[in-house]
């Protein structure tokens, strides 16, 4: 069974290069999983620079919401599984007109296949609740969503990193690296 790291932070808080430092710490044999679906081409620079900043033999898969589709297939192939963002994923499932309760169900389906793995996993995710209150009812539905699959995460992760400017602070690690029961967000 491998170990859940859920790395949390705001835009350009740090979060993708920490989970980037923290997988080539552990193994070389690392899949970065992607949740992104550029739709610009701005985005779609975004991503080619991310692309460029990580090391060469890593293998990058561009998931968009077939998160536990990939999991299955690439299995025992590598050590280490990047998966950046959870909140891009969520998008990704609202965007399809997915209800909050599906989302919780897809979101708990992935991390039951990372449990069940050998490999350590390491989850980025925007914290969406820090800033000031969504004037529609889209982002404030979204980031209300958002919020508690982050609650889902944190609560199946052994340890979850906060980062702010760059700075991560570890606010959880359980004894016996084993996460902790039911936290956060019930429905």
């Amino acid at each position: 069974m491998g170990k859940i790291t859920f790395i949390l932070g705001g835009a350009r808080s740090g979060k993708s290069n920490f989970a980037v430092e923290l997988a080539k710490k552990i193994s070389t044999k690392v899949a970065f999983i992607a949740t992104c679906e550029p739709q610009d081409s701005e985005m779609k620079q975004r991503v080619f620079l991310h692309q460029k900043s990580r090391p060469v033999n890593w293998r990058t898969f561009e998931a968009g919401e077939e998160v536990s589709s990939l999991l299955r297939k690439i299995n025992g192939k590598f050590e280490v599984l990047i998966i950046d963002c959870l909140t891009l994923l969520v998008s990704n499932f609202r965007l399809n007109n997915f209800k909050e309760n599906a989302i919780k169900n897809k979101v708990n389906k992935m991390l039951k296949i990372l449990t069940k793995i050998k490999a350590n996993s390491i989850i980025v995710s925007n914290e969406v609740g820090l800033g000031l209150v969504p004037e529609n009812k889209l982002a404030r539905d979204f980031r209300d969503i958002a919020g508690r699959m982050n609650q889902i995460v944190a609560g199946k992760s052994n340890e979850v990193f906060f980062l702010a400017a760059g700075i991560p602070l570890k606010i959880k690690s359980n004894i016996n690296d084993q996460p902790t029961e039911k936290p956060g967000y019930q429905k």
